[in-house]
Formats: C-alpha cells, sequence, structure tokens
C-alpha cells in the first residue's frame, strides 16, 4: 500500500512538472521529502512505543508473578495463624488438674536437680580434702624411703601401704622402735582430720606360719594390725572409735607370690581413709 502511494505521489509530480513551473516543482518536491521524514519518525516512533509496550507487559507479568507469590504466603501465614490460635484454644481448656500435675512435675525436677548438685558439691568437696590428707601425708613422710611407703588415692580412697620390714621384724607382730617414729607421723597428720576414720588392715605372703603365738597368716595379718592401732591408740592419743583393725591374711596379693620380691610387696600394712558415707546417707534419706 505504501508503495502505491508513492507511485502515485510520483506519478503526479512527474505529470505537475511538465504543467507546473520549475519554481513551483521544487517546492513540491520539498514538501514531499519532509513528508517522507515525516513519514520515517512516525515509523520510527511506532517502533520505540511498541518496544516500550513490551516492556511494560513483561514488567506487568512479573509483578503480577510477586503478587501471586506473595497472596501464597499470606494464605500459608493464615493457616499457620490457624495452627496458633487452636492450640491456644486448646492450652486455655486445660484442666484445673492437668495444670496442677505440670506444677508437681516442674517442682520434681527442680528438686531432684537441687539433690544432684548437692551430691556434686559434697563429692567435690570430699574429693578436695583427700587431696589436702595426701598431700599434708606426703609432706610429713618426705624423709622415708619411697620403697618402704606408697600413698595413693584410688576410687576416691585414701590408702597408705607400709612394708612390713618397715614395722616388724620377720615373722613378728610387734612394732620396731624406728617404725614407731614413722607412725607418729601418720598419726600428726590423721589427728588434724578428727571427723575422719580410718581402718588398719595386715596382709601376708602365702609362706605358712605356725607358733605358739600364731596359728597361721591369718593371725599374723591380725595381729600386726591391731599392733599399729595400739600404737597409735596409746602413744599418740588417737581416739579408738575412730580405727577399725582388720587382717586380709595372704589373699589380697599385690603381686605374685612365686618370686621374692612379689612377696616382699605383698607384706605390707594398709591403712584406708575411710570415706565418711554417712554424710551421703544423711542426704539420699533427707530426699
Amino acid at each position: 500500500m505504501k508503495a502505491i502511494k508513492i507511485s502515485t505521489v510520483f506519478l503526479l509530480l512527474t505529470i505537475l512538472s511538465s504543467c507546473v513551473t520549475s519554481k513551483k516543482f521544487n517546492a513540491l518536491n520539498s514538501d514531499y521529502k519532509k513528508t517522507q521524514a515525516a513519514d520515517k519518525n512516525c515509523e520510527d516512533a511506532l517502533r520505540a512505543a511498541q518496544g516500550e509496550k513490551d516492556q511494560l507487559s513483561n514488567k506487568a507479568n512479573s509483578l503480577q508473578a510477586q503478587v501471586d507469590d506473595l497472596k501464597k504466603q499470606l494464605d500459608h501465614a493464615g493457616q499457620n495463624t490457624a495452627q496458633v490460635l487452636t492450640t491456644l484454644q486448646d492450652l486455655s481448656v486445660m484442666s484445673g488438674k492437668q495444670a496442677e500435675s505440670v506444677k508437681k512435675s516442674l517442682e520434681t525436677l527442680s528438686e531432684r536437680d537441687s539433690y544432684i548438685h548437692g551430691l556434686q558439691s559434697a563429692m567435690a568437696r570430699k574429693d578436695s580434702l583427700n587431696m589436702e590428707l595426701v598431700m599434708n601425708l606426703k609432706g610429713a613422710l618426705n624423709d622415708v624411703n619411697d620403697k618402704d611407703i606408697n600413698i595413693k588415692v584410688e576410687k576416691g580412697v585414701v590408702y597408705i601401704d607400709i612394708s612390713d620390714k618397715l614395722l616388724f621384724n620377720s615373722g613378728k607382730y610387734a612394732v620396731t622402735e624406728p617404725a614407731k617414729k614413722v607412725l607418729g607421723k601418720v598419726a600428726k597428720v590423721l589427728d588434724a582430720y578428727p571427723d575422719m576414720d580410718f581402718m588398719v588392715e595386715g596382709h601376708t605372703d602365702n609362706v605358712p606360719i605356725h607358733t605358739d603365738a600364731m596359728q597361721d597368716n591369718w593371725d599374723l595379718s591380725v595381729k600386726r594390725a591391731t599392733s599399729v592401732i595400739r600404737i597409735l591408740q596409746n602413744q599418740y592419743h588417737i581416739r579408738p572409735e575412730r580405727m577399725s583393725a582388720a587382717g586380709r591374711s595372704e589373699y589380697v596379693p599385690l603381686a605374685s607370690n612365686s618370686d621374692k620380691e612379689g612377696r616382699a610387696l605383698n607384706r605390707r600394712t594398709r591403712i584406708i581413709i575411710l570415706p565418711q558415707l554417712d554424710q551421703f546417707f544423711k542426704l539420699l534419706v533427707k530426699k
């Protein structure tokens, strides 16, 4: 259509050019060129407008997608709100009996937590006291040969092992004079902890013994334990109610009795600082 229009205009101009003067022809030709330029500008503007229309359409589609997504989020939020409201309604109708049960459960948990903290605190105090006792004993006995005396803590209990050669003559149960000085150092430390009780245990090797005073190793182990206790009570004034004596004979060895070194380790007197179990029992009974 556009080509036909241009051809028609050109034909008219040709015809007119033969009928009109050169001046008028030039004027008409100039107007024609202006019309062509205006037409091109209109086409360019039309294309630009179409491009802007396409961009606006894309933006509109994007905005619509965002709106749809927001609607979905709003619907989901509404569902969550409804669930929360339902839960709150369920909680609001909780019976008085249920509320009381929850309250008692919370109180029980609080009491249990307090109880556990109390036990932990008591254990911590005991461990601290044991460590202090061990350090004091080692300080008091630092001049004694390490092979003859051993101080240790096992499972929260303090043990003092004294070899028989330091305390007794072979096969005897009377405490030697040098050994009494060692027991005096132990007694001085134990006397600083008047609330602690202890047990003295006698141990032997498996070599049989039989004399007029002793029937077997049971007798020897017991007599050695009681001899140590008498020294602590009579000479160093440890209260007798804090002490107990026991004989273990050959049946709790530290090493094999098959050689001389093993038998020497097994012949010992052990002082056991007894845990203050009554304090823990009181805690248990109280709770």
